[in-house]
């Protein structure tokens, strides 16, 4: 999962690109970066860290122009070297750079004919810079000095046709414009925003809404799955379905874990969703264990809080703060490699004793991945003196690997696969351990106006949405991307073809 967006304006948008990407810094903590484009010459920057130790006031001065896009990466394929930050960039033709969030699941075979019959170098082995590739083999076609919102969105079509796959994407072609398209399942999220000024209008793109709103941009819609919109460099915005919607199922992690609360994706908030899983959990806690000696209802920070807070108002028990947490710890699901994520279990959180000792208390998460986090948090609530710890998972049993741009790709890693809840509650330390049920899931998401009537599911369900998913893709998958693979890769003793 990565943040992408995506601005031509009035005026310089280094500043507001860098302001956006802090806003969606929650979506990838490995890498960031900027380019901008003026009159015809591209500068950029990019690094591994957060935003604000790759970007210095020096680097944000070189940032010129009136058009740019940037990126926050989370290493799906635990590739840890500076080369795959984006956005990545090809000369030819025109000059292209490109952000991805996402997946692409054919990005082997993508890269096999892009090296074979289209004669590109491939310098990474991430998925992303394939994309730019497959867009920029597509635009070469043109052949023509300028290119039209015509070439741009018949380059767009053939993308779509070649690639498959969760994705959202904004692309600047140098000197014309910003492009921004999203897989024909509406996976990925990308909205639109305008910003209307004396001099002219501006738009923007983004993973979520709220990186608009901080910069003052009016959320115009999502844009609409298999949909390209383009924003050229007179900020004159132009739209195509460039293919027919399969089915609109975006990822229902989004709602679970990765979006901010304050996110409205496909018209849906984020914030009343997750009070929604909070409801239905409750109930299910009501009536899976009706004489239940829950003493206190205690959040997991800080996704969690809110179902956390709605579960406790239903069950008429105490809701407490248990955890303290280091806000300079980066999230732990979205860290490269399980040791890392081990270490950082305790630096970010610490127990209130008062608030633990001699009580039988209720943690809930909003999610169960690994399970090597929820023992330790567990184990720092018996540490601190509780009786008795229950769990509570605001989403189902994580049992599948997921194939667009999560990091559950090896289902031997995932702690409920194979196993039954009680299983997982004796493997994490819990006395018990509730999950929320699948169709509660869809349901708390689900809402009238935004007309989805279903999700990606796949890490709880093993139904994949695009239809290309095998079993020996997911045997390559395991094979390429279990943390095993990872540390190897680190050694540099496995080479394996990447994702963003």
């Amino acid at each position: 999962m990565c943040g992408i967006v995506g601005i031509v304006g009035t005026g310089p948008v280094n500043q507001r690109i860098y302001d956006a990407l802090t806003v969606l810094q929650h979506r990838g903590q490995d890498a960031a970066g900027i380019i901008t484009a003026d009159q015809g010459e591209m500068c950029v920057r990019k690094g591994q860290g957060l935003v604000r130790d790759v970007f210095q006031q020096h680097h944000m001065l070189e940032l010129r122009g009136n058009a740019g896009i940037g990126h926050v990466r989370y290493p799906t394929a635990g590739r840890d070297n500076a080369s795959e930050a984006q956005p990545f960039y090809v000369n030819a033709p025109y000059g292209i750079c490109l952000a991805h969030n996402g997946n692409l699941t054919n990005a082997t075979e993508l890269a096999e004919v892009l090296i074979r019959e289209d004669r590109r170098h491939l310098n990474t082995e991430s998925d992303s810079e394939v994309l730019l590739n497959v867009l920029a083999s597509e635009l070469q076609r043109v052949g023509t000095p300028r290119i039209t919102p015509a070439d741009i969105f018949a380059a767009a079509s053939a993308v779509y046709r070649r690639c498959r796959g969760g994705y959202a994407v904004v692309a600047m072609v140098i000197g014309h414009g910003v492009l921004g398209f999203r897989d024909p399942n509406g996976i990925r999220p990308l909205v639109l925003g305008i910003n209307r000024t004396r001099r002219g209008d501006e738009y923007m793109l983004a993973s979520e809404n709220v990186a608009l709103n901080m910069l003052g941009f009016e959320p115009v819609r999502d844009v609409a799955p298999g949909e390209a919109v383009f924003i050229d460099e007179h900020g004159r915005l132009h739209a195509q379905q460039c293919v027919a919607t399969v089915r609109h199922t975006p990822c229902i992690f989004e709602y679970v874990y990765f979006a901010r609360p304050d996110s409205i994706i496909d018209n849906i908030s984020v914030y009343r969703a997750r009070m929604r899983m909070g409801e239905r959990l409750a109930e299910k806690i009501r009536r899976t264990y009706p004489d239940r000696d829950i003493d206190v209802v205690i959040p997991i920070p800080d996704t969690s809080r809110t179902s956390a807070l709605q579960m406790a108002q239903i069950l008429g028990i105490k809701y407490r703060e248990g955890f303290n947490k280091n806000r300079y710890i980066g999230r732990t699901f979205i860290m490269p490699g399980q040791e890392m994520r081990e270490k950082s279990v305790r630096r970010k959180l610490n127990a209130i004793d008062l608030e633990f000792r001699g009580k039988n208390v209720l943690l809930v998460d909003d999610s169960i991945v690994r399970g090597t986090t929820s023992a330790q948090i567990i184990e720092l609530a018996r540490e601190a003196g509780a009786r008795k710890v229950y769990f509570a998972s605001a989403a189902p049993p994580v049992r599948f690997p997921n194939v667009y741009g999560i990091d559950m790709p090896a289902a031997s890693e995932l702690v409920a696969a194979g196993r039954t809840e009680e299983e997982v509650a004796r493997q994490i330390g819990a006395d018990w351990l509730v999950y929320q049920d699948l169709s509660d899931l869809v349901a708390a998401c689900q809402h009238d106006d935004a007309k989805i009537v279903e999700f990606d599911t796949s890490c709880f369900s093993g139904e994949y949405v695009t239809g290309d998913i095998t079993p020996e893709y997911l045997a390559r998958l395991e094979l390429a991307r279990s943390d095993e693979a990872k540390a190897r890769r680190r050694t540099g003793s496995l080479k394996v073809a990447g994702a963003a």
